[in-house]
Parts: C-alpha cells; structure tokens; sequence
C-alpha cells in the first residue's frame, strides 16, 4: 500500500466541491485514512513549497494557499501517488483531459483545485508536515475484498 498527500486548495473549499472531489478519490477505491480543514499559515506555506520560496511566483502562491481553508488529506491505496495524478490531471485545467478533476473543473494555470505528492519521498515529507502519526489511521475498509484481490 502506497500513501499520498492530498490537499483540496482554497478554490476548491470555496467552490463547495469538497464532496465531488472525494468522491472521485472513493470511487477509484483509495482509502482516506486521515483528514482535517486547517487554514495554511504563511510558515506552513514556506514549509510545504520550500523549493518555490526564493521564486519571484512565490508571493502570489503564499497568498493564495493562505488565502481561505483547505482540505488536508493522506489517501492509502495501491499506486497511490500515480493513481491520484492521473485522477486530478494535468497541473493546468487548460490542458488537463475531461475527466479528470482539473479536466472537468479548472479553467486555470494556477487555480488547479487540488495538490497532490509528487513521489514517496515528497508523500512521506508532505504528510508529516500536516499531519501528527496518531492522526493517520490505519484501517482496512471492510468493502476492501471487492475492490482488490488479496494478492495485490
């Protein structure tokens, strides 16, 4: 099983499609194993885009990911990581397929709904940064049997 951050961005809470969202993420059958609305606070921000800081696009980013709530979330499944980007797209809602999340609800290059790890080393840095080890539950969904078999 694979781990993954994902966190729905301020125009997605203040769009409402919260709902519409996760629903993809259970439909595909991935297992939301923790959760919370926070407020991203301008340190959490350098924190989680430390690589982006010294960008000059870097204040414009702070901004908007401080700017409303979002949905903090660790999704658990196989491929995880890759499963997920492929469910949300390209990183631009112009050029994302229908069908994907940005596909279907962005029509931007920066408002693009949803972040997502990039790999198990930023999925691992990422969900420390949001979330406390007890917060992370591990469970095994009892409708897991008809989504999988049990030798993957």
């Amino acid at each position: 099983m694979e781990r993954t951050l994902v966190l729905l961005k301020p125009d997605c809470v203040e769009r409402r499609l919260i709902g519409r969202i996760l629903g993809r993420f259970e439909d595909k059958g991935l297992n939301i194993i923790a959760m919370k609305l926070i407020r991203i606070t301008p340190d959490l921000a350098k924190q989680h885009y430390a690589e982006h800081v010294s960008k000059p696009f870097y204040p414009g980013l702070e901004s908007f990911i401080t700017a409303a709530p979002v949905v903090a979330l660790v999704l658990e499944g196989l491929e995880a990581i890759s499963v997920v980007r492929g469910i949300l797209g390209a990183t631009s809602g112009l050029k994302a397929e229908a069908g994907t999340i940005r596909g279907d609800f962005s029509s931007s290059r920066q408002m693009n709904l949803v972040h997502a790890s990039d790999g198990p080393e930023a999925a691992k840095r990422e969900i420390e940064l949001y979330f406390q080890p007890e917060e992370v539950l591990d469970y095994k969904p009892t409708l897991t049997p008809w989504m999988r078999a049990d030798d993957e």
